[in-house]
């Protein structure tokens, strides 16, 4: 109850102040010093149902982040080795073609060679639709 009541004042003080004088303001900086002290009060108390509320919940972090850190390492060897399958296939077809460059065309076709299927098809569109986005900027 007490600082509820400590509030009040404090909130209502700054509208008051426009009409108050200089000796009226001593008291209301010494209110707030009070009020600074409560919450420290109110917060050691906070602490004891957050200690309680802590032991009580359940929670699954550690492991969630453990199996995602590993799924993240095989993610990367995943797309590392797609990306070394790509390049080498776009490689050869620039060779077998007697060109020095590999253009989005061999990656087009290195795709369609590499991946199955719907993949393939997929993974087209998004590259055509990359080099679009990218030559039209």
């Amino acid at each position: 109850m007490a600082p509820k009541a400590e509030k009040k004042p404090a909130e209502k003080k700054p509208a008051e102040e426009k009409k108050t004088t200089v000796a009226e303001k001593a008291p209301a900086e010494k209110k707030p010093k009070a009020g600074k002290k409560l919450p420290k009060e109110g917060a050691a108390a906070g602490d004891k149902k957050k200690k309680k509320k802590a032991k009580s919940v359940e929670t699954y972090k550690i492991y969630i982040f453990k199996v995602l850190k590993q799924a993240m390492g095989i993610m990367n060897s995943f797309i590392n080795d797609i990306f070394e399958k790509l390049a080498q296939e776009a490689s050869r077809l620039a060779r077998y073609n007697k060109k020095p460059t590999i253009t989005s065309r061999e990656i087009q076709t290195a795709v369609r060679l590499v991946l199955p299927g719907e993949l393939a098809k997929h993974a087209v569109s998004e590259g055509t639709k990359a080099v679009t986005k990218f030559t039209s900027s």
